[in-house]
């Protein structure tokens, strides 16, 4: 005659501990990809020209390349056609690099280029593409507005996004 496994506790804890290894590989499995955002506001809406900004990354993992972005909010009285800026950034290797962007807003006509919700909207733009960082630690950056004036009107906040590229 058979023996009967069905109300083994045996069987039961067999079962579960299977299911427990399952549902851990199939999340490790679908992480998502390690993201990280930081934002300065500015609450009267102004960048002045010489408040330069300061962002400091942790980097923990350095065996995959990370997309860095600039993201900016924007008010209708933001009247120029590009935000122009400067960027320097400083890797836990000692590494620095410098680059200037210019990030389209508005059209030659004076529309902007990206859609409002609510009373701003955002534009973006990527600073560097597949960065490989040799070392982990802080990543610094450095935001300098160099817009020809001393306040730039309609810049509700400037933030940076650090996300891995996925490679």
């Amino acid at each position: 005659m058979p023996i009967k496994l069905n109300s083994s506790p045996v069987k039961g804890l067999a079962t579960c501990l299977v299911f427990l290894c399952l549902v851990f590989f199939c999340g490790s499995g679908c992480r998502k990809k390690e993201s990280l955002e930081l934002y300065h506001k500015f609450p009267d809406k102004i960048w002045a020209r010489f408040n330069i900004l300061s962002f400091e990354i942790p980097v923990k993992q350095v065996d995959k390349p990370y997309n860095i972005y600039l993201f900016t909010r924007f008010t209708k009285e933001f009247s120029h056609e590009q935000l122009e800026f400067n960027m320097v950034m400083n890797t836990a290797a000692g590494e620095e690099r410098i680059y200037a962007y210019a990030m389209k807003v508005k059209s030659a006509s004076g529309a902007f280029l990206q859609a409002f919700e609510g009373d701003s909207c955002t534009g973006t733009i990527l600073l560097k593409h597949d960065l490989k960082l040799a070392r982990p630690g802080i990543l610094k950056i450095e935001i300098e507005n160099l817009t020809p004036r001393l306040t730039t009107e309609g810049v509700m906040g400037v933030g940076i996004r650090m996300e891995q590229s996925g490679k």
